[in-house]
């Protein structure tokens, strides 16, 4: 994996239009029209907790992996909200992003954070 070619998209805003209307939105028309050859969303903070509980945002995350983004969640995140369980049922990642996150900053790999 060539990360200049591959966004990662920190997602910390738990809101249902932000979800709709930016991440899922550019992130599965990212890879439908090859602007980036890989693409994998962050879930963090308070969005780990919006995930395990909104239906609609569960939808999202599906519409998201059919497209081939990778979902990925950070575990102390989900582990302090008591919802490491249900996101991995749901088929996102859990893992420690400190340092992966810390190595994409200082790479000046492509993320976006919204």
């Amino acid at each position: 994996m060539e990360l200049a070619n591959h966004l990662h998209v920190l997602w910390t805003q738990p809101d249902l239009l932000t979800l709709e209307k930016m991440v899922c939105m550019y992130t599965t028309n990212s890879l439908k029209n090859g602007w980036w050859d890989e693409v994998t969303v962050v879930i963090w903070g308070a969005t780990a907790k919006f995930t395990a509980e909104v239906p609609a945002v569960q939808a999202g995350i599906k519409s998201m992996m059919e497209a081939g983004v990778h979902l990925s969640a950070c575990r102390a995140c989900t582990d302090q909200l008591g919802v490491t369980e249900t996101l991995e049922n749901l088929g996102v990642e859990v893992i420690y992003w400190g340092d992966p996150l810390t190595r994409l900053l200082k790479e000046k790999s492509p993320l976006l954070t919204v």
